[in-house]
């Protein structure tokens, strides 16, 4: 339900796939199935350029805790997991 109308007639529209970190943190505990192998990893809230308060939460492969900020920009890779799954993941835009 949108939450400026109230209308429930919401539809899919493309987005650019760019984004800003609105937050993040580090994770070390293995309690997120698939994410094991990847120990500590970082977990970012990003919200998308196209709307305020647009936000996907993923993660941060390959970054460096250091190279991290808040208002750092991003933009989509996608991850095949398996046939039937694909992840969207995040790389830093520099």
């Amino acid at each position: 339900m949108c939450n400026a109308c109230h209308s429930a007639a919401l539809t899919f529209e493309p987005v650019s796939g760019r984004g800003t970190i609105y937050s993040f943190s580090v994770m070390y505990q293995p309690n997120v199935a698939g994410f094991g192998d990847e120990l500590p990893y970082l977990n970012i809230l990003v919200e998308l350029e196209e709307q305020s308060q647009l936000f996907l939460v993923s993660d941060l492969p390959g970054a460096q805790r250091e190279q991290v900020r808040v208002g750092g920009k991003v933009e989509v890779s996608f991850e095949d997991v398996d046939a039937e799954l694909t992840l969207p993941k995040f790389r830093l835009l520099v």
